[in-house]
């Protein structure tokens, strides 16, 4: 089986209710990235940052994986697949994925303050403003935040470097270092997009773009996939 490496972002999820950050009406609109999604805004006003996650918290509980997740899944298959996602949210498991690396975290996990291993699952409850780890110290969203390191990186490389295949669905590539995954992946290895935006990128990988969201793209990716069966 040829190893189908697919990278996704916030509008893989958006298809199924899930709010981006960065588009016309997103959470960028409603709170700024330093009170909501930085390492600074948890020690300036952990009460609002545990809201903020409760409440996705609670959105995820109602969303469902769309035709995209269930796409990828399908794809199974016929390939190695393995999706390294942006997105905290479980979508991609939910739809029938077995092989999903979350570079950011995860929501319906909680951890210890200081130290990052020390992991729960919460599934789609609240955290209380004073839980404790088992640590003693405040249990905070398993999320990785602006101004903290991406500990999955590493291994996300690595499985850039052994694609046959390698997609990216629903990602600008404009938050880094995940943005710079692409350029782990052999050059000689195709490369498409998947996004209804033109998504610029600098390398010398040959590129087929997809124009379309996450849904119609898999179905079209598929499609043209199956020139590698």
């Amino acid at each position: 089986m040829k190893k189908l490496v697919v990278l996704t972002g916030a509008g893989m999820s958006a298809e199924s209710g899930i709010k981006t950050f960065r588009d016309s009406g997103g959470l960028w609109e409603q709170y700024r990235v330093e009170e909501v999604a930085s390492i600074e805004g948890w020690y300036r006003n952990p009460d609002l940052m545990q809201r903020f996650y409760n409440e996705r918290r609670r959105q995820l509980e109602g969303a469902q994986p769309n035709n995209g997740h269930r796409g990828l899944a399908a794809l199974e298959e016929k390939f190695d697949v393995q999706i390294i996602t942006q997105n905290v949210d479980n979508l991609h498991e939910r739809a029938g994925s077995t092989r999903v690396l979350h570079l950011h975290g995860q929501l319906t996990q909680a951890r210890s303050s200081i130290n990052p291993a020390l992991i729960i699952d919460i599934g789609y409850r609240d955290i209380a403003p004073d839980e404790k780890a088992s640590d003693g110290t405040p249990l905070r969203p398993n999320i990785v935040w602006f101004g903290e390191a991406v500990p999955a990186m590493t291994e996300a490389a690595e499985l850039a470097s052994q694609a046959d295949i390698f997609a990216v669905i629903g990602t600008s590539l404009n938050v880094y270092p995940a943005a710079g995954l692409i350029h782990y992946v052999p050059i000689a290895t195709p490369v498409f997009i998947i996004d209804p935006k033109p998504v610029p990128v600098y390398t010398h990988h040959k590129i087929d773009t997809i124009a379309e969201g996450a849904g119609r793209g898999v179905v079209i990716l598929t499609e043209k996939l199956a020139a590698f069966f």
